[in-house]
């Protein structure tokens, strides 16, 4: 009896510590539990803030933006009208009208600044409107190749957009494809001295590739995501001459994504640029606005 009870006696110490184990490891979990409740709770305060927080910021852009509109253009329109032979620019000498170019120069910059900021704040707050309508690709890049004829200055610098694929068709937002052609073309023509800016495109199943390739002064690896950032700027030797916020790229990323696509960048310093975006060749309708509010439309 005695071997007996002194096992039993064995074995209730044991079953004490171990309640007395479960004891407090129930304990410790509760805490944790409520740890991580009240850090659930500080994550959703904080997130909450962050999204008014960027409510905030686009609402402000898109103010403000609207507001900048109407005197910028006063300027650019009256700028022109001093300009214009038949509308009073007889009564100005030609160091003048050269002056009052660069006024009209200036403001369609800020302008077009202005413009960006907003489309950034549109597609921040889920108010850009889609277009999606059947297009020919010939045709969206045989009028950027009018638009940017005149515009390549330099003797040294040729613009080449190839013919696309015979018969190529897509379904998406021809205006936000030709914006974005036309920042990945201009910011190619800003920043090559020498050599070719090319267009390249190519179908793939139900994709379609644009290819922007320059001959510049390329991009250091380090530096390539840093040019999709929202006013940041790859130092460079041609910084003073080839002008810019750092709009133009962060926004073309942002539409592409708004189509469905995407768009990155390769690049070596000394070599060259490349920009590929990358779109789905029919972009699906997108889904049923909110009641009252029509952000798409689909033809």
């Amino acid at each position: 009896m005695t071997e007996s009870s002194n096992e039993i006696e064995r074995l209730r110490a044991e079953l004490g510590a171990r309640d007395a184990e479960l004891s407090r490891l129930r304990t410790e979990l509760a805490e944790t539990n409520s740890g991580v409740l009240a850090l659930y709770a500080e994550l959703e305060t904080q997130a909450e803030q962050l999204r008014r927080a960027s409510d905030l910021k686009s609402s402000f852009l898109s103010n403000v933006s609207h507001e900048l509109r109407t005197p910028i253009a006063s300027v650019i329109n009256l700028s022109r009208l001093l300009i214009d032979e038949e509308l009073g620019g007889g009564r100005l000498d030609a160091e003048q009208k050269r002056q009052v170019s660069f006024i009209a120069r200036a403001g369609e910059t800020l302008l077009e600044m202005v413009n960006s900021l907003l489309d950034l704040a549109r597609i921040e707050a889920g108010r850009m409107e889609v277009l999606v309508r059947p297009l020919v690709v010939a045709d969206v890049l045989a009028t950027l190749r009018g638009m940017f004829r005149p515009l390549v200055t330099r003797q040294a610098v040729s613009l080449i957009i190839e013919e696309p694929p015979a018969g190529l068709t897509m379904r998406t937002d021809e205006g936000k494809l030709a914006q974005i052609l036309r920042n990945l073309v201009g910011n190619a023509l800003k920043f090559t001295e020498r050599g070719e800016v090319r267009v390249h495109t190519a179908a793939e199943g139900n994709w379609v590739t644009f290819v922007v390739s320059d001959t510049g002064i390329g991009i250091p690896h380090e530096h390539l995501e840093r040019v999709f950032l929202e006013f940041e700027q790859v130092p460079n030797p041609m910084q003073a001459t080839a002008k810019g916020v750092g709009l133009g790229l962060p926004l073309s990323r942002s539409l592409a994504e708004l189509l469905g696509g995407t768009l990155t960048v390769t690049s070596t310093p000394g070599v060259g640029s490349r920009f590929a975006l990358r779109l789905p060749v029919a972009l699906l309708p997108p889904e049923p606005p909110l009641a009252g509010r029509a952000e798409h439309a689909v033809a």
